[in-house]
């Protein structure tokens, strides 16, 4: 083994001298015979032609350098090695991070252009069909040109599609009014206690409504100003109105072409009472009663949406009504002359179920996604997006406000219903019912001291805040509907082709 006589280290490129026999590094050397002209260990003048290369065959690896001779030297400069591996993968961490949400940024920017474009399209086929319309009707010739695309001035007013001032400042007086006195309102005199509720047995049933084939019923309304008359919707595509009083079938209306989803009442005091539907045809049907035959006729026929009608509720304002779909819009009907007065943009999920706050500024729209999309009526924006913690994705297929207007009532999975509590966006409370159980209706009664829950094991009723299991009817098998009665003192429900009334003993 060779040292270079100026460094002390194992030279890379040995060379020797032929007149001192030294062996040096020969960059080191030729610096030093620049600089000096001397051999750095013995004085003699050297130059380089004096310098012989040592040729060692076969070539020897170089020793490692002392400190990385020993087992700690080994251990300090692996892990500085893994330090330097650890820092430079958190560095690549925070990069892709950062690209994460600038492509997740710009998506949802994508999206939202893409959504008004595709709104504004809609809005402008529509305009351009209108005006064709007129100007058939007033024979007027289209000027050239009149079919390509034009420049909107700004200055064109409010934006298209908005609701009318007139029913928005309709909208807002109903909210005030219901506001300040929901908030000091107490349970009405003679309600319904819990301990009653417990009590509640079987007392009526109605059979053999609607067709047997097909057979079942889909939904259910009580008429609030006359509580004997109910009006049931069914698989068999008819609207039936019955009367318990007398145990007969006041009217079977017919129009739908398939299921009928959904039924209400529309009752306002000097007005006729109208009957509403909206089915799986895709269609909403007004009924009044005819003054001269006593008959309950079609007053309107709604064709606004491209998608089966999951929701139907009537505005408080009872002016308006409202209507949600599967095309992923929901629409606002106002009842004195038919028209439509808002359709909103297509959502990104359809919508399975409809609900409107007791104060009537607010919608509650159920998807298939288990996400609960809340809206405000007057303006069709988006107020909040509800959806259940570590959920697998459902259908939330009902929907209930309280009539505090402070929670509302949904399922958080097929199986369980939570309790939100609209002040802080966050559940309250959740109700387990048992894995076998498929919930159908969720809904609170008009004092929100209870809430029921249908499905295909009955019927169960809770009391509000200590989430205590008041009653349980699993005799009526798969109910679709329920409602409370009138002073919370019945409970009805459909099941099969019978409606079930629950009440206190005789």
């Amino acid at each position: 083994m060779f040292f270079c006589g100026i460094s002390g280290e194992p030279p890379q490129d040995p060379v020797v001298s032929s007149k001192s026999g030294n062996v040096y590094e020969r960059r080191l050397i030729l610096k030093y015979i620049t600089d000096n002209g001397t051999d750095p260990l013995t004085g003699e003048k050297l130059e380089e032609s004096d310098l012989l290369t040592i040729k060692a065959n076969p070539k020897a690896a170089p020793p490692r350098p002392p400190a990385a001779t020993s087992i700690p030297a080994l251990l300090h400069m692996l892990q500085n090695e893994w330090d330097a591996v650890v820092l430079e993968m958190f560095a690549l961490k925070q990069q892709c991070n950062s690209t994460r949400q600038e492509l997740s940024y710009s998506l949802y920017a994508q999206d939202a252009a893409s959504r008004v474009i595709a709104r504004l399209i809609r809005e402008r086929d529509a305009a351009r069909e209108a005006l064709a319309n007129v100007q058939a009707t007033l024979g007027v010739t289209p000027a050239n040109g009149a079919a390509e695309d034009v420049e909107m001035a700004e200055e064109n007013g409010a934006q298209e599609g908005a609701l009318p001032k007139e029913i928005v400042d309709q909208i807002d007086e109903t909210q005030q009014t219901l506001s300040a006195t929901r908030k000091k309102r107490k349970a009405p005199a003679g309600y319904t206690s819990t301990a009653e509720v417990k009590t509640f047995v079987a007392t009526h049933t109605i059979p053999s409504l609607h067709s047997a084939s097909p057979a079942g019923m889909t939904s259910l309304a009580v008429s609030r100003l006359n509580p004997s008359q109910f009006l049931t919707g069914g698989n068999d595509r008819i609207v039936q109105l019955y009367d318990r009083s007398t145990d007969k079938v006041l009217a079977s209306l017919k129009g739908h072409t398939k299921k009928v989803n959904q039924v209400a009442f529309r009752e306002r005091e000097g007005e006729p009472t109208l009957l509403l539907s909206a089915g799986a045809d895709k269609i909403a049907k007004i009924w009044a009663q005819d003054s001269a035959s006593g008959e309950y006729i079609p007053k309107s026929t709604i064709r606004t949406h491209k998608g089966e009608l999951t929701g139907l509720v009537v505005h408080p304002t009872n002016s308006i009504i409202a209507l949600s779909s599967l095309d992923k819009t929901y629409s606002l009907h106002e009842l004195s002359g038919f028209a439509q007065i808002y359709r909103s943009a297509p959502a990104e999920d359809a919508f399975t179920s409809l609900a409107i706050h007791p104060d009537g500024a607010l919608l509650a729209l159920g998807t298939l996604s288990s996400k609960i999309q809340i809206c405000d009526v007057r303006s069709g924006a988006v107020a909040a997006y509800i959806t259940p913690p570590d959920a697998s994705p459902f259908t939330v297929n009902s929907l209930s406000f309280s009539e505090n207007g402070y929670h509302l009532l949904a399922p958080d999975s097929t199986s369980s219903v939570a309790i939100w509590d609209l002040r802080k966006m966050k559940t309250a409370h959740t109700i387990p019912l048992g894995e076998g159980f498929k919930i159908n209706k969720v809904l609170y009664d008009y004092s929100a001291q209870y809430l029921g829950v249908a499905g295909n094991e009955g019927i169960r009723v809770f009391a509000h805040k200590t989430w205590e299991e008041l009653v349980r009817f699993e005799e009526a098998g798969d109910v679709s509907d329920m409602v409370f009665g009138e002073q919370g003192k019945e409970i009805w429900a459909t099941s099969g082709r019978e409606v079930r009334i629950w009440g206190l003993p005789a």
